[in-house]
This record gives C-alpha cells, sequence and structure tokens, in this order.
C-alpha cells in the first residue's frame, strides 16, 4: 500500500510528539542565546578586519611555536591555524587584526617627513630644503603605496635616481621616519611614475610582508619560503560595512518570503514559515558560534542558501496540507497535517539526503572556507527538514486552533442570531448533545 492509499490511522502522529521537540527547540535557541556572548561569535577577518597570510613552510613547524614567534615579532593575538593538504604540507593559516592601512598619526609623520608645502605661505624648515619639497600627498587604501608630486623636477629611472643630484636624499626622506612602517627593498622603489609631473612613488611593506620578514629572520631562510601563498587584508570600516551588509540581506531575504508565504497561502500559514525561517538560520549561526567556526561572506552564502533551502521544503509540506484541507473535510486539522506529513516524508528524506551526500565531501575534504561552508550548510539542511515537520506545520495547527477556529465559531454564532435560533442551539456543545441524547 502506498503512502497516498493510507488511511488516516495508518499516518505517523507526529502531532502527538510536538511537546517534545518543541523543547527540544527552546533549549538549543538557549543554548545558542548564551553562545552569542560566551564564547561569541568568531569574526573572520572579512568583517573584523585584519590581515591573512597563507604560507606554505619548507620544513615542519608547530603551531604553537608559529604563534609564539609571531607574537615577538610585534603582532598581538595572532591566530594560526593549520590546513591539512597532503599536496602541500606545513600549511598554515595566519591571521592578525593589524592592518596596514595608515593611521592618523602615521600619515601625519609622513607629511612632516616629505615636507608638503601649506596651501598659503612657505614652508621655512632647516630640514626641508626646496629640491625636497612637495606640493601634493596622497595615501593609498592599503597604506602600502604614497604617491607623492614635488615641487622640482624629478630625473632619472629609479635605479638612477639615488644618483640624480639633487635628488640623493629623496628615499631618505621616509626611511625609519614613520613608525610601525618600513620602506620595500629594491630597485623599484622609490619609483618615478611621471617625470613630466614630478610624481613619484613610495612603496611601503604590508603587514603580510612584515610577519614574513620576522618570520624569515626568527625561523631561518631555510624554513620560511621567500613569499606567502597569498596576502589578504581588509580594514575595519570596510569590515563594518560588510558586516551590516550581510545582516541587511538576511532580514531582507525573510522580510519577502514572509510577504510571499502570506500571498501563496493565508495568514495561518506565514507565522509558521517564518518562525521556521529564523528557527533555522539561527541555529545554524549557534552551532558555528559553539564550534569556533569563523563568520565570513562564505558562511552568510550558506545562511541565505538556508532560508531558501527551509522555505522550499515548507511550501512543500504547505501546499499537501492545504489539498488535504479540501479533500477530507471532516477530518481534523492535527491529522490532516500528520496525513500530509507522511505523504511528503518520503520526498523530504530523499531531497535532504541527496544534498548532504553533495555536501559531504566538501566538509571532509575540503579547506578554509569551503569547508566551513559545508559544515554550515549540513547543519543547515538537516534544522531546515526538522523545522518543516516540527515548527512550521506545529506552530500552522496552533494558530488555527487559538485564533482562526475561534473567530470562525464567533461568526456562526452571530449567523445564527441573527436568524432567532435559540444560544444552546447555537453553541452546539457537547452539554447541548447529551441533553438531547438523554
Amino acid at each position: 500500500m502506498s503512502l497516498l492509499d493510507r488511511e488516516p490511522g495508518d499516518d505517523i502522529n507526529f502531532m502527538e510528539y510536538r511537546p517534545y521537540f518543541f523543547g527540544l527547540s527552546a533549549v538549543l535557541i538557549v543554548l545558542t542565546t548564551i553562545s552569542l556572548f560566551n564564547p561569541g561569535p568568531r569574526m573572520g577577518t572579512d568583517f573584523e578586519g585584519g590581515t591573512e597570510v597563507e604560507i606554505a613552510f619548507s620544513k615542519p613547524v608547530q603551531a604553537g611555536a608559529l604563534r609564539a614567534t609571531i607574537q615577538e615579532i610585534g603582532f598581538q593575538s595572532p591566530d594560526v591555524v593549520e590546513v591539512d593538504d597532503d599536496d602541500m604540507p606545513n600549511r598554515f593559516l595566519i591571521r592578525v587584526k593589524e592592518v596596514s592601512a595608515m593611521s592618523p598619526e602615521q600619515q601625519a609623520a609622513a607629511t612632516k617627513a616629505l615636507c608638503l608645502i601649506p596651501e598659503e605661505g612657505e614652508l621655512k624648515d632647516p630640514a626641508c630644503p626646496k629640491n625636497l619639497q612637495t606640493t601634493e600627498i596622497k595615501f593609498s587604501p592599503g597604506g602600502d603605496k604614497i604617491s607623492v608630486r614635488y615641487a622640482e623636477k624629478v630625473c632619472g629611472p629609479p635605479e638612477k635616481l639615488v644618483k640624480c643630484p639633487p635628488r640623493a636624499g629623496i628615499k631618505a626622506q621616509l626611511a625609519g621616519k614613520i613608525a610601525g612602517m618600513s620602506l620595500r627593498g629594491g630597485k623599484n622603489n622609490v619609483v618615478v611614475q611621471n617625470q613630466r609631473d614630478n610624481k613619484v612613488e613610495f612603496y611601503f611593506k604590508s603587514k603580510g610582508h612584515q610577519i614574513m620578514d620576522g618570520l624569515r629572520e626568527k625561523l631561518g631562510a631555510d624554513v620560511v619560503p621567500p613569499e606567502p601563498l597569498r596576502v589578504e587584508w581588509i580594514g575595519p570600516k570596510a569590515g563594518k560595512q560588510l558586516r551590516d551588509a550581510a545582516i541587511k540581506s538576511i532580514t531582507i531575504a525573510i522580510l519577502f518570503i514572509m510577504v510571499y508565504i502570506a500571498f501563496r497561502f493565508d495568514m495561518r500559514f506565514a507565522p509558521g514559515a517564518i518562525a521556521a525561517l529564523m528557527h533555522d538560520v539561527f541555529l545554524a549561526i549557534g552551532a558555528m558560534v559553539l564550534t569556533q567556526r569563523e563568520v565570513t561572506l562564505s558562511t552568510v552564502a550558506a545562511l541565505l542558501t538556508i532560508v531558501g533551502y527551509s522555505i522550499n521544503d515548507t511550501v512543500v509540506v504547505y501546499d499537501r496540507i492545504r489539498e488535504n484541507l479540501g479533500k477530507y473535510r471532516k477530518m481534523t486539522f492535527p491529522k490532516i497535517i500528520n496525513r500530509s506529513i507522511t505523504e511528503m516524508l518520503g520526498r523530504t528524506i530523499k531531497t535532504s539526503l541527496t544534498t548532504m551526500c553533495a555536501l559531504a565531501p566538501f566538509f571532509i575534504w575540503g579547506t578554509g572556507v569551503i569547508k566551513d561552508f559545508a559544515f554550515t550548510m549540513l547543519v543547515g539542511v538537516a534544522i531546515g527538514t526538522y523545522s518543516s515537520i516540527y515548527v512550521a506545520a506545529p506552530l500552522t495547527e496552533f494558530i488555527d486552533r487559538k485564533v482562526f477556529a475561534k473567530t470562525v465559531k464567533k461568526k456562526k454564532r452571530r449567523r445564527r442570531r441573527r436568524k432567532g435560533s435559540p444560544s444552546s442551539k447555537s453553541d452546539g456543545g457537547p452539554s447541548s448533545k447529551a441533553g438531547a441524547t438523554v
């Protein structure tokens, strides 16, 4: 006998166990709320700001020793993560909160050292002869480059810049003059960008290159490679903007889905669907916080995917409930929910298992953000399947029983009173039926 041919008594009684699962969801929500304060979410570089360096060392190193070495170099609270990679052993991901962007104090020191001429008047400073005075200074957002326009002509290509009088001291203007910033070595620094406009560019070492230099000095050139695999950074202001944009995107997605459900079905179904959505996203965030996985743009994308996946499963169940409401008019609403979920259970399990099978390899063998994305999706798919059965549908039944059923009864009573029926008959309760039987 197929699921569609089942009799009402053959349906799985999901609604019988809803108080226990409501309690389970309440416990998980409380644990998630506590975890948001202690230990708190672990924000990635995308949202927190900082510098991220990935290095494949030539020889084995220990994560603890590497962390201590980075602190000796001058970086506070570094995060060192070993990356499992059979093709590239001894691979580490290093994150620090410091970024290369120059602070206002560093910019002021650079402006003073470069002898910027004020808008009005002359610059009278013994340390700033006319041949070293500048008319314009621009700082790059990354803090690793300064573009300067000199008042007098700049001569010679980069390699002859030091030999070309009167520019012998041009590189010495910034060498060691800015605390926490160091000029890059080599012939490419300083660069004459435009000889006709007297434009020169100074290049500084980023925080990633400073980490590499410090590690090479402490651990040796035979352990630390000449170049890192990658260096990425993001400023705290940009990180805050990304964090706000991520929160807005999730909120807007939930609001539009709420409007869709209200039009697609009716207000009986919308609250349960939205509660299930918020339940899924909140518990997925809780799982990430409890396991101390980073909240990044990739995991936000996973949360948005969970929103779409969860509402899709809920809509499928709701469609069958609405269909059965018209099909079984004498059946109670809880029994209709049981029958609807029982009929859709095979489809729900197959869809969820297929999705999990596709995500499992990324979680097992993936690295970095791919592994975190897969973890978030796996948790979201499992919770989304659970919430469609034990959050969305039971809440819809509760709202129907407490709000809509009472409204319908009141309307029926008003109609009967207008027709002049006795109040005892209009009630239609058990007491009147018992009296008639007697």
